[in-house]
């Protein structure tokens, strides 16, 4: 467990992969909660590219869909080496330029990040879990077993609900 001292808390980060039905499909990959995101996005790619490979899940061509937080260069170069198609929403940083403005927005595929909803209704499915949405534990394996719990909850609520 790590301390961000800007917004005087202690805990972790998770980054959770979810596929456009809202169901996880990568392993957890957590660190301390002072750092970013996208410290955490290398060994996320990773690990959904051991689990599609461990399923015979071709990934190729597929669409990797991101929030703002993680538009850089590094990350539309990490998700193409990996055959994917990156969908991330374009983060000005103070930028005017409308040249450089526009060239952000002519790669962005507006109408896949809109797809984006099932992502937050998945997290919004996780906050549901109490024991998951406020850390009570010391133990970060303890967290971890309460987070898998949740998502296994969360995945098989499909073969559970009557539609």
């Amino acid at each position: 467990m790590g301390y961000s001292g800007h917004k005087h808390q202690k805990g972790l980060k998770e980054l959770t992969l979810v596929d456009n039905h809202g169901f996880v499909i990568a392993p957890l990959v957590v660190k301390s909660v002072n750092m970013h995101d996208n410290v955490l996005l290398p060994d996320s790619i990773d690990g959904l590219v051991d689990f599609a490979s461990l399923i015979s899940l071709d990934l190729t061509g597929s669409y990797f869909t991101l929030d703002s937080g993680f538009y850089s260069d590094y990350n539309h170069w990490l998700i193409r080496s990996h055959d994917m198609i990156p969908v991330i929403k374009p983060n000005r940083r103070g930028t005017k330029d409308e040249k450089k403005i526009d060239e952000m927005y002519d790669n962005f595929n507006e109408l896949v990040y809109k797809l984006r909803c099932a992502v937050e209704r998945t997290f919004a499915w996780q906050d549901v879990y109490r024991r998951v949405a406020t850390c009570y534990d010391r133990l970060e394996s303890t967290r971890l077993g309460f987070k898998n719990l949740a998502y296994s909850l969360i995945n098989l609520r499909c073969f559970v609900c009557e539609t």
